[in-house]
């Protein structure tokens, strides 16, 4: 099975403006110093409260399901806004919380979902691994403690497969610390480079 049609379909128009969106508060806070003066962002985020918090989980969550950013952008947006520890914590919880929500879609819509959300080559390139029956969890465990595997689309892809609502949860809560942990710590180091080298 293939996709149909070479335009965008409704997923990848929703990214897209999000993308977008999130381009235009990019270039806004990076106008306002707020990139490049640590007293000014934590007063930013002070003056939002605990919805700064609650609207960063809620972003981590969707943007699983509909991917806005690379994941590894969120993760650094959280270091930054929220600092090491918070922003940790708060990228765990909702990167967490949406792949549970990619698993629950995947397993109610099946595999038509994937090929209307993902390119052929991506799925066929994981087809192997998903039809190793006892096998899969081990390599979607591995895949999901590695950081530079396709994170989103394997929750996706693991919603069609066997693979228990127990063992998923406890691979995706066990495993997902270390990518995101690693994740964190380079772009932030690298940012900070940058930043650096800007100021």
């Amino acid at each position: 099975m293939s996709r149909t049609g070479k335009g965008l379909n409704g997923m990848q128009l929703i990214s897209l403006a999000g993308f977008a969106a999130c381009l235009v508060l990019g270039v806004w806070m990076w106008r306002e110093g707020l990139f490049t003066s640590q007293e000014r962002l934590n007063l930013f985020i002070g003056s939002m409260g605990h919805w700064a918090a609650a609207a960063f989980v809620l972003f981590q969550a969707v943007q699983v399901v509909v991917p806005v950013l690379p994941g590894g952008l969120g993760c650094l947006a959280g270091v930054v806004l929220f600092g090491p520890w918070q922003g940790f914590v708060y990228n765990y919880v909702g990167i967490c919380a949406g792949s549970l929500a990619a698993f629950a879609i995947a397993r109610s819509c099946g595999r038509p979902l994937l090929y209307r959300m993902f390119p052929a080559a991506l799925i066929e390139k994981y087809d192997r691994w998903s039809e190793e029956k006892g096998r899969f969890a081990r390599w979607f465990a591995f895949l999901i403690f590695i950081p530079v595997a396709p994170d989103d689309y394997l929750c996706f892809l693991a919603g069609t497969t066997g693979i228990s609502w127990q063992k998923y949860t406890a691979i995706i809560l066990l495993c997902k610390p270390f990518s995101i942990a690693l994740y964190s710590l380079g772009l932030t180091v690298a940012a900070r480079q940058l930043l650096g080298l800007w100021n």
